[in-house]
């Protein structure tokens, strides 16, 4: 069955994610797209992951046979480019062929609508829904080379359009003032290009690693985590650099790591460059953050007289409390952000360009600003693990938590308890949140206090309530 999650539907190449699926998800958005009567246009974009052009291919045979035309990226894009062209080009919906993150047996799609955001649970669960209950013959599908020839599938290249409204939100002066080293860890994903012309037009030097097209992600997970930059960590210190910049295999999230092979935490990056944003360029607006991203980001919208949202996991919630709130940005702890003015859906190349500003404006490494922030705001660490769950033990943890609402002792005053998206719990000083994950079948516990040993306690102690080991290959 196809089920769409947080992040779009991914399954498993070959289990799940057939073309028979695929069609039936295309087939679903184009049936839907003659419906509601808007403009009968698509962009597809895919990124370097096995089987994704083809699963494109794919999908606009699909779509194409139910009379929408399609706009075909025909090289491997960033999941933003794809979120820029249909916001850009007035597109009433877009979709990207992508399991982002997920480990390399995965693939997926990614749904958005117009004004390049991601598709909302009521757009997802009607597709998802249709899907499901389309027999394979009722799938029609046009071949895609005389859909070509018939204009009916256009090749299209939007990156050029997409990396110049970078570079004009960014303050390249100030960037070929400063000239920093950057080196740059693509993850084997598809920011390689767009990252290269941004920071060489700003006239960075900079090293990459890790670049080629390797549908195994070099057997790591694609995901810029402490455990998975070793490699980034190494090379920024052995050039000196001033920054090592890693994004996701699809280029929507970014991870960082300080001139002293310090990874920054997602949090940190998203915390700095809301108060880069409000302090050193005079701009106004609140926060948006979901259930598990840190609350410092709420101390920093206090202290300028601003307000933080939260919002549930899955960043299409984030996008629609920025429109209703106008907020000036908005993140989630595993790396995405997004600033106003630009998309509404998570980006790390404009990330990635924005925080080589903020180095350059201020004239601070990254270290000396992580410091800063601390000493001005006081310290919030937060804890992160997670497990690969049986149907069973995911069954167990939903009764105990979410329909039982036990809870253990956790030796600090509750001030709130909320199930509005997994089980959060709000203390005085600090908070911990259980929930399952929306694309894979995995439970995580995040935590955060004042140190990072008192963030862990808090896991360990919810961990050893529900039978989890907090030692061995399924924690992190």
């Amino acid at each position: 069955m196809i089920k769409f999650g947080t992040g779009g539907w991914r399954a498993v190449i070959g289990d799940g994610f057939t073309r028979a699926n695929i069609q039936r998800v295309a087939a679903a958005l184009g049936r839907r797209m003659r419906r509601e009567g808007a403009r009968p246009e698509i962009c597809i974009g895919y990124d370097r992951r096995f089987l994704s052009r083809e699963a494109a291919i794919w999908f606009s045979e699909a779509v194409a046979a139910e009379g929408i035309r399609v706009d075909f990226i025909n090289l491997s894009a960033p999941t933003p480019q794809i979120m820029f062209t249909v916001k850009a080009w007035n597109l009433p919906y877009g979709a990207a062929v992508t399991a982002s993150h997920n480990p390399a047996l995965y693939n997926g799609i990614k749904l958005f609508t117009g004004g390049g955001r991601d598709a909302a649970p009521e757009v997802t669960d009607a597709i998802q829904a249709e899907a499901n209950a389309l027999a394979e013959d009722e799938i029609r599908t046009v071949d895609f080379e005389t859909a070509r020839a018939r204009g009916d599938i256009r090749f299209v290249d939007p990156r050029d359009e997409y990396l110049d409204s970078i570079l004009e939100r960014v303050d390249t002066q100030a960037i070929r003032r400063r000239r920093p080293r950057i080196v740059l860890d693509p993850m084997y994903g598809v920011s390689l290009t767009g990252l290269m012309t941004i920071l060489y037009s700003a006239r960075c030097d900079v090293d990459v690693i890790n670049d080629r097209h390797d549908a195994f992600f070099g057997r790591h997970l694609p995901a810029p985590t402490p455990e998975t930059l070793a490699d980034l960590q190494r090379q920024v210190l052995e050039h000196n650099a001033d920054l090592g910049i890693a994004t996701d295999g699809d280029a929507d999230r970014l991870g960082v790591i300080d001139e002293n092979g310090r990874y920054v935490g997602a949090n940190e990056v998203l915390v700095l460059l809301y108060h880069y944003l409000l302090k050193y360029k005079g701009w106004k607006g609140a926060a948006v953050r979901n259930v598990a991203t840190t609350h410092l980001l709420d101390r920093v919208a206090a202290k300028f007289g601003e307000e933080c949202v939260e919002v549930p996991v899955g960043f299409k919630h984030i996008s629609s409390a920025m429109q209703a709130h106008d907020a000036l940005i908005g993140g989630e702890s595993s790396g995405g952000l997004t600033v106003r003015g630009h998309i509404y859906g998570k980006d790390g190349l404009y990330a990635a360009a924005l925080l080589v500003e903020m180095l350059s404006v201020t004239g601070k490494r990254m270290s000396r600003l992580v410091r800063d922030l601390y000493d001005e705001f006081g310290e919030l660490h937060a804890a992160e693990y997670d497990w690969a769950l049986t149907e069973a033990r995911k069954a167990e943890i939903r009764e105990r938590v979410f329909e039982k609402r036990e809870l253990p002792d956790f030796g600090l005053p509750v001030r709130r308890v909320s199930y509005e998206d997994g089980c959060k719990v709000y203390f005085d000083e600090g908070w911990i949140i259980v929930r399952f994950s929306g694309t894979e079948p995995r439970v995580r516990i995040f935590a955060e206090r004042d140190t990072m040993a008192h963030a862990r306690a808090l896991v360990g102690t919810m961990a050893s309530f529900l039978g989890l080991p907090l030692e061995g290959e399924d924690d992190r």
